[in-house]
């Protein structure tokens, strides 16, 4: 869909929101000049919240952002200022239309890169920047059928020309093939998506959360309504605007924007009224927002939900504002053809969306179907537990959700006053407040939309703390090995290189990582950690820890580690990725931490829908209170110096309700007993598995945190085995694998988390137990190593229904898809066979499938 309306060659599967996904286009920018120019030149007709998280982000990196009007930035000026790259957006905040194909020219000539920033609606009637040779397009796909919801979640949308997809953010969805050949999708080029916590050291991004929920819906919601619809609704949209642009200068106002637009208005009113304010009292008293856009001019956008009705609202504010008479619906004649206004140069001529699936799910029993066949290839919490280690895949309640559909909260436009929001706004506030209560300290910031953006935000408060005592110099940040997965140390000798291949949440914002050892029990060495904060105590920023450790242990030496580091003039930043081991327990602030970030996706149970949404707040001590995210849109309350990180002032707003109901529901002791349900049910797994597979990791007691590493490594030695054997075989027992290959590679990561029942922690370790027995007749000889029940696993129907003469294999059918008994009652038939991953990334397609495929 993304490629298709930019005209662009590649694009990911999303990202956080369109601010987050302006920085990470400016600091693609800046990557692609070899870090060599650090000015990066925005439009100052982009909007303000990209542009305050450009700010932000810049500051890490050592990027220059310059604000201008990119009218007046000539081939001369983008080689006297060495821009590694220029931003505009199109259409521009102030609804202009513009084409930017001699500026992208100039720009590629001093080896610079072209992005912007768009709206897929608009592009069903604007030329794609693809077709003017934009190299990086991005952009918010809310519009695509995605409730306003006060800020979010909003996937971000991001394509790029195919000489940068090895150097895109993100995850890339590839076309692959199983190894019967048939079409298989899987995440691609792993090393540039999520995987930094498989191959931490060669990581391009700390993206870990993206919108993928709010992916799919955007991307059904072109399915459902193709190419015509999408144009159709586009349609309307310009021609109620054409209508008050009409009707306006009818009234004697004058329109900023009037030679090009498509849905927006910038209305000057010093003819017919001096007075702004007058506008706006009289459409507050109707029930409309219209946008102060200077001192002299007010905004008008519109979008799909505008009635002829509202449309006649509007334009009756207008009127009285200048005395002219009311116009009523009967007046607003319907014209005869349909006449874009819009300069033919400007217009969209190429196709999009020609691909079959956009043009077969237009009723609505068809796209239940086609919805619903897609769903049957996922499995989900509602066929089994997903014992995803560090990724706490928990109970997501149907009355924690619920207020998510009602109009009441999904409607709220993102930036709508304070005074016409207050139920957001109280309940933003008690859940702050409880998370504070939670945690232990003292202030919080909801605004970062991941985990991996709250490290990043946490991190910049720490910075702005030290700027603010006369000591930015510090930059150092010691990171164990077993951190969680946004946040890991890089090797010792990396630390040479410029960083720049390891945009993790430290580096990011902009501190030098130095990697702290651990014991072979999986404990942190507190004298490695003492000797290197004492080494760099002049330039020690911060400490990053994960409580309890991804090795699954508690560090019994926490409070002595943070001791050190306050010793050494360092603060603590403690990972809150694990919490759901810490609530009612312990908490960040009583382990002697001084901000933490936390994964309302994994503790407080947003549900994690495909990687996102998610929400990563920031709990900080009372002394960094006033160095939390502040918003230059909608005011959150401070004048911190680090400004925004999200596009939104409070991130993702409208889940928010459900980890305020997730803790209002259960209360303290609730909260409490859950995580105890969690250490229990992690030991209750390795006690049931410690005679069948080697512990990793256990404390003096023998006993595990909330996960726990199983570590396969002699089974390679063995019987030939891989983890993602065992993973895939797994699937034929009808799990979701844990967590494979991190945060050691030959291990597994297993979570439980408190929602599994005593039958389903029972049906997983029996599940764990067979496969250990099948690895033993692999062992015994009774089984080839290359030719077995787990080599050949997952298992499809397409595999077992081949005639007799055609299985040829040393195990039955039966053994492959019906290894325990339960399995005949409940069965999960995986779609594919085992996946060609290097076929995958060595041909690298990101496409729809064909009709043919589809049929399969």
């Amino acid at each position: 869909m993304v490629m298709s309306l930019t005209g662009m060659d590649i694009a990911n599967a999303s990202l956080l929101d369109e601010a987050t996904a302006a920085a990470e286009a400016m600091v693609m920018a800046f990557v692609n000049s070899n870090s060599r120019k650090k000015n990066f030149f925005v439009d100052k007709a982009v909007s303000p919240q990209s542009i305050a998280v450009l700010q932000t982000r810049g500051k890490g990196f050592g990027i220059n952002v310059v604000i201008g009007d990119v009218s007046n930035l000539s081939r001369s000026d983008i080689e006297n200022l060495d821009l590694c790259g220029v931003m505009v957006q199109y259409p521009d905040v102030n609804g202009f239309v513009r084409e930017y194909a001699t500026l992208a020219n100039d720009i590629h000539s001093t080896g610079g890169l072209m992005t912007v920033a768009t709206d897929l609606l608009a592009l069903t009637m604007l030329k794609p920047p693809g077709e003017w040779n934009a190299d990086i397009v991005f952009g918010s796909s809310a519009r695509f059928g995605v409730p306003a919801g006060y800020g979010g979640p909003h996937a971000a949308f991001f394509a790029v020309a195919d000489k940068l997809k090895r150097k895109m953010p993100g995850r890339l969805v590839g076309k692959s093939k199983d190894v019967t050949g048939k079409t298989a999708y899987r995440l691609a080029l792993q090393i540039s998506a999520r995987e930094q916590h498989i191959r931490r050291e060669k990581a391009t991004s700390n993206i870990c959360t993206s919108q993928a929920l709010l992916a799919n819906m955007a991307a059904l919601y072109a399915v459902y309504h193709g190419p015509i619809g999408l144009k159709k609704i586009a349609n309307r949209i310009h021609a109620f605007t054409q209508i008050l642009k009409a009707k306006l200068e009818d009234f004697g106002y004058s329109i900023h924007n009037a030679s090009a637009y498509f849905d927006t208005l910038i209305i000057n009113i010093d003819g017919p009224t001096q007075k702004t304010q007058s506008i706006h009292d009289i459409a507050e008293k109707i029930g409309i927002n219209l946008r102060k856009s200077g001192d002299h001019t007010v905004g008008v956008t519109l979008d799909e939900s505008v009635s002829p009705q509202d449309l006649i609202d509007i334009i009756n504010v207008f009127a009285l504002a200048s005395g002219a008479n009311l116009v009523t619906l009967s007046q607003l004649a319907s014209p005869i053809e349909f006449i874009p206004d819009i300069p033919v140069h400007l217009q969209r001529e190429s196709s999009f969306l020609q691909h079959p699936v956009f043009n077969m799910h237009h009723s609505e029993t068809e796209i239940l179907r086609y919805i619903h066949s897609l769903q049957e290839k996922d499995l989900s919490l509602v066929h089994a537990m997903i014992p995803l280690g560090s990724c706490t895949m928990k109970l997501n309640s149907t009355s924690s959700m619920i207020p998510l559909t009602w109009p009441e909260f999904s409607g709220i436009h993102p930036f709508a006053p304070l005074d016409q929001a207050q139920g957001y706004y109280q309940l933003i506030k008690e859940l702050e407040s409880d998370l504070c209560k939670i945690t232990g300290f003292a202030a919080c910031s909801v605004q970062p939309n991941s985990g991996a953006a709250g490290e990043y935000a946490g991190l910049l408060v720490i910075r702005a703390y030290h700027a603010s005592r006369g000591e930015g110099h510090r930059d150092i940040c010691l990171i164990p090995v077993s951190a969680h997965g946004t946040n890991p140390a890089v090797s010792e000798q990396l630390l040479s290189r410029s960083g720049i291949d390891f945009l993790k949440s430290a580096v990011m914002a902009g501190l030098k990582v130095v990697s702290i050892k651990t014991h072979e029990d999986g404990t942190l060495n507190l004298q490695d950690l003492r000797e290197k904060a004492e080494k760099y105590n002049k330039n020690l920023a911060a400490f990053m820890i994960t409580y309890p450790s991804t090795y699954g242990v508690f560090e019994e030496g926490v409070q002595t580690a943070c001791n050190i580091i306050h010793e050494n003039g360092g603060q603590v930043y403690l990972d809150g990725a694990n919490l759901n081991a810490q609530v009612g327990l312990t908490n960040p602030a009583t382990c002697g931490g001084d901000v933490c970030h936390l994964n309302l996706h994994k503790t407080f149970s947003i549900p994690h829908g495909g990687g996102g949404p998610g929400v990563g707040p920031i709990c900080v001590a009372e002394h960094l209170a006033s160095f939390l995210p502040t918003h230059p849109v909608v005011p959150t309350g401070g004048t911190s110096p680090i400004g925004a990180v999200a596009a939104s002032p409070w991130g993702s707003a409208s889940i928010l309700f459900i980890s305020w109901a997730y803790i209002k529901m259960l209360g303290g002791t609730g909260l409490a007993d859950a995580s105890k349900l969690a250490l229990l049910n992690a030991n209750y797994i390795a006690h049931r598995l410690q005679n069948h597979y080697i512990l990793r990791y256990t404390n003096a007691n023998n006993r595990v945190a909330h996960e726990l590493l199983v570590d396969l490594a002699e089974f390679d030695r063995k019987a030939g085995l891989k983890v993602a054997d065992f993973a895939k075989r797994l699937q034929d027992y009808g799990f979701h694998p844990p967590t494979c290959s991190w945060p050691i590679s030959t291990c597994m990561l297993i979570e439980p988390t408190e929602s599994e029942s005593l039958a389903e922690l029972d049906r997983f370790c029996d599940a764990m137990i067979a496969i250990r027995e099948e690895v033993e007749e692999i062992i015994s000889g009774k089984q080839p190593r290359d030719n077995n029940v787990l080599k050949h696993a997952p298992h499809p129907i397409s595999i077992i229904a081949l005639s007799d003469k055609e299985w040829n294999r040393p195990y039955s059918r039966e053994k492959a898809v019906y290894p325990l008994p339960y399995l005949r009652e409940r069965k999960f038939w995986p779609s594919v066979s085992r996946i060609d991953d290097a076929y995958g990334d060595l041909n690298l397609i990101c496409e729809c499938p064909t009709v043919e495929e589809l049929a399969v």
